[in-house]
């Protein structure tokens, strides 16, 4: 029964020329839970989808062309493109489980899916068959967080095979990062040789120390010793072995069987380890470069007083990060890093209520934003240097009280236990101290009586220093660093006036020459090197307490002004880590 016509007019207003428009906001949500209603009562449906898979009966699903169609790229070509499906009633899907096809045909009529960790591979693939992006994003996402050591190989190796790149460049990134972890599960040690090869020969690898690749492809052979071992030499090449110490080669040469029985590969490791004693240059495999955030650390410092400050710089976008402070304020110390722990070394307290010279070494992980003692050294040693050689750090010179050293010790983390080696042939504090090629330089100094310009060497595994040229200039609390196998010494103080000149020592020729000069002249500054550059980091020049930054490009043989510090400081220990978990205060950007 219909209404009658209605003869009704609606007289216009005054300027009869308005309109109204009107939307109903869930009526395609309305809609489509009417075509859902229909198909599931079997009406209006157009096509029925038979699925047949594997020795399960095949499974008949109803539906309408046209919802299969806007949801999916795949049945919209293949009901619109003149193929033989657009006019079959009953067409039949190979390849996909029936009750996957079933998740997928409800998401096209209600726009929600839910999925397991059983079936989420079942149905991404599914998903990936069909185009149906949306559900291909929402189980790749869900994935990534069941990323798991025990699981990531699969999950990258499945989404290599359906050509899912976000999900396999995610779950890649995953085993680079817990590479540790991965190589301990029964994934990796099924992976074949050339996969092997290829994942240790990343640049990326987030390891500790080199050792643990090494271990884990030794670990990956022992599993199948018999198939397997004919591949050790293959390995061996794409591990970074000049990353490894001498004494770690010593002891793999004699006490790892899978060696033993391998002439090549012994002779391809003790090749190296004579590289690495005869200190020659490392230069043919970079070094791992994790893609973990990385950034310029400064403990401590002087102004007015001794600081316990440790801020965070991050030279990609300028920001400083205050942590935890130093458990006693200090200056004159020294910083370095080993196995990504960020050490404190020597210095002085200098407060209000007396001058205390330190013989502490205080460890910080920037996992957790925290402190933590370590054995002391022998002696107090304020404005010191350090280096570290083979995962252990050389203490070098400094004074207490008014003896100024040359002697040095060197401790090993693992251990927590310091040990003498042989002093230095000079007396030297607020020396500066670099590591290039596994040998130890120290430079300039004073002993008390003199300013230094003089340099010497130390060899580890002769326990020996030697004299090496001397600087052009007399420098007493330079900032000294290594940069492409030479040796720089920056800024300083000659006994009359801070210095901004720079100068550095080239060791495959044994001299050394001027390059271009800071823009500030600096003593007592901290300095470290950051992606192929030079950073220094405070001082003082003779006036004032510098808070600037400079950043030195060798390549142009030019200084640029970069940042400021949080405040202006001299006597700083300055090294690069990890960035911090736990960013507990409040970022300050600071832009000179």
């Amino acid at each position: 029964m219909y209404a009658p016509e209605c003869k009704a007019e609606v007289t216009p207003s005054h300027n009869g020329s308005r309109t109204f428009s009107y939307t109903l906001e869930d009526h395609t949500k309305q809609a489509f839970n009417i075509m859902n209603q229909l198909r599931l009562s079997q009406q209006l449906c157009d096509v029925t989808l038979r699925v047949i898979y594997k020795d399960i009966p095949p499974a008949d699903f109803q539906a309408h062309k046209v919802v299969l169609a806007s949801s999916s790229p795949v049945f919209k070509a293949m009901f619109t493109m003149g193929l033989r499906e657009q006019g079959m009633e009953i067409v039949p899907i190979e390849g996909i489980h029936p009750k996957v096809m079933e998740r997928l045909i409800e998401f096209a009529y209600t726009a929600s899916i839910s999925v397991g960790e059983q079936c989420v591979l079942h149905v991404m693939n599914g998903a990936v068959m069909y185009q149906i992006d949306s559900v291909v994003k929402a189980c790749c996402d869900f994935l990534v967080q069941q990323l798991d050591p025990s699981n990531a190989i699969g999950i990258a190796n499945f989404a290599e095979q359906i050509g899912c790149t976000e999900l396999h460049q995610r779950a890649r990134e995953y085993i680079y990062m817990h590479f540790g972890e991965v190589s301990k599960q029964e994934e990796f040690f099924n992976l074949s040789h050339c996969q092997l090869v290829t994942l240790i020969s990343r640049d990326e690898l987030n390891v500790r120390c080199e050792s643990e690749v090494f271990h884990a492809c030794i670990n990956w052979v022992k599993y199948d010793c018999e198939n397997r071992r004919l591949y050790v030499q293959a390995l061996l090449k794409a591990v970074r072995c000049h990353s490894l110490t001498p004494h770690f080669l010593q002891m793999q040469l004699q006490k790892c069987e899978i060696l033993k029985s391998d002439s090549r590969c012994k002779d391809y490791l003790a090749k190296i380890f004579q590289h690495l004693t005869l200190h020659k240059p490392t230069n043919d495999m970079p070094c791992r470069a994790p893609k973990v955030g990385q950034l310029i650390y400064t403990a401590g410092g002087y102004f007015r007083h001794s600081l316990s400050y440790l801020e965070a710089y991050n030279p990609s976008d300028g920001s400083w990060i205050r942590l935890a402070d130093l458990q006693v304020p200090r200056s004159g110390l020294a910083g370095c890093v080993v196995g990504g722990l960020f050490y404190a070394v020597g210095g002085r307290n200098n407060s209000h209520d007396g001058n205390m010279d330190s013989d502490a070494i205080d460890c910080y992980n920037p996992m957790t934003n925290r402190w933590s003692s370590c054995a002391p050294m022998s002696v107090a040693r304020n404005r010191i240097g350090v280096g570290v050689i083979d995962g252990m750090i050389y203490a070098v010179g400094g004074s207490f009280g008014s003896t100024h050293h040359n002697s040095v010790e060197r401790y090993e983390p693992e251990r927590d236990e310091w040990q003498s080696v042989a002093p230095m042939l000079t007396r030297r504090i607020g020396v500066g101290v670099a590591v290039l090629n596994r040998l130890l330089y120290a430079v300039g100094g004073y002993d008390g009586t003199n300013r230094h310009s003089s340099a010497e060497c130390y060899y580890p595994e002769r326990d020996e220093w030697e004299m090496i040229a001397t600087m052009k200039t007399i420098r007493s609390g330079a900032g000294v660093c290594a940069l492409n196998n030479c040796i720089y010494a920056m800024g300083g103080y000659d006994g009359t006036n801070q210095l901004n000149s720079v100068e550095r020592y080239d060791v495959e020729v044994g001299t050394w020459s001027f390059v271009a000069s800071m823009k500030h002249r600096r003593s007592a500054l901290g300095v470290t090197v950051y992606q192929g550059k030079i950073y220094v980091l405070g001082g003082y020049d003779g006036q004032t307490f510098l808070d600037s930054v400079e950043c030195y490009d060798s390549t142009t043989d030019t200084w640029t002004e970069v940042t400021c510090m949080t405040s202006g400081r001299s006597g700083v220990g300055v090294a690069i880590t990890m960035e911090p978990c736990c960013k507990q205060t409040e970022q300050q950007k600071c832009h000179c």
